[in-house]
């Protein structure tokens, strides 16, 4: 397509990507997945106007710069090409401040998930190689629940022991690392951001999951990059009524030392598929993992 989205899918699963250009209702600078639909009958969970899975910040320990560079993946060029019929790729070349160059393959692969890829090199950037963060919103269309659950920090696959996170206010306690992740920024103002709010809680492997409807959503990511989940109970703006909020369910991608010009990235499995209980989440989950 030329108006900055492509389709991509199977009998079972559709997906339309989007780059950051308004199309209709989706507004500027959101960017991702405009829309997921499962068989007939099946909506997408994502609110109409925004995205899932949105580029959303590239961020450092500085204080929050102006709206234009802290949102710079919405606001920097960025494009979309099918690659066939089940693949297509987001690409957004170096950005103007974090002098980031980034590629986010999508494929349909199988009736109910989508793997992702995600590339990136800095080109630019300090004489030294310096902390960089990378931050990724999923804004729910009003699910009735709006938690995300996962495993407690000592429990595992075979052993779990769940916690469900809603956080009650945008920006407190919103930031969940993983329980051996001992990194500690020293944020400049931690009051202003998710990301720079640690909640008390720990997860103990990397995935978490959200219920749309009578659907579930598995965010699961291979192990290894340094991964935090984040939460906002009204992230995703008021619900149609104007009686609630929506929520946004959120990742990040922390790299401790980001040397320019090296490659770093991030792989993850979305499943989007009838819920059918936590075993089988555990069982999607134990699959990703190999």
């Amino acid at each position: 397509m030329s108006d900055g989205t492509v389709s991509i899918g199977n009998e079972s699963l559709r997906c339309v990507l989007v780059d950051n250009r308004s199309v209709g209702a989706h507004g500027q600078g959101y960017n991702g997945i405009l829309s997921l639909e499962g068989p007939p009958g099946a909506a997408s969970p994502f609110v109409p106007r925004y995205a899932g899975l949105n580029l959303e910040h590239y961020f450092d320990t500085r204080a929050k710069p102006d709206s234009d560079t802290w949102f710079e993946p919405r606001r920097s060029a960025m494009s979309v090409q099918a690659l066939g019929d089940t693949v297509a790729e987001l690409h957004q070349p170096q950005t103007a401040v974090f002098g980031v160059e980034s590629r986010t393959r999508v494929a349909v692969a199988s009736a109910t998930s989508l793997d992702i890829s995600f590339r990136m090199r800095r080109l630019v950037g300090p004489a030294e190689p310096g902390f960089l963060g990378v931050f990724w919103a999923s804004y729910m269309h009003q699910p009735e629940d709006k938690s995300i659950y996962f495993l407690r920090a000592g429990s595992t696959l075979s052993a779990p022991r769940w916690v469900q996170l809603c956080t009650q206010v945008h920006g407190h306690a919103s930031s969940v690392a993983h329980a051996d992740d001992t990194d500690e920024p020293a944020w400049a103002e931690p009051e202003a951001m998710l990301y720079a709010n640690p909640s008390p809680v720990r997860y103990a492997v990397p995935f978490f999951y959200g219920r749309w409807q009578d659907r579930v959503l598995i965010y699961m990511f291979k192990p290894g990059p340094t991964v935090r989940f984040a939460h906002s109970p009204s992230g995703g703006g008021s619900t149609e009524d104007g009686q609630d909020t929506c929520p946004a369910w959120d990742f990040q991608l922390l790299i401790g030392r980001c040397a320019t010009g090296v490659e770093y990235g991030l792989d993850l499995r979305l499943v989007y598929k009838p819920w059918r209980g936590r075993t089988d989440v555990l069982a999607e989950v134990a699959s990703f993992m190999g």
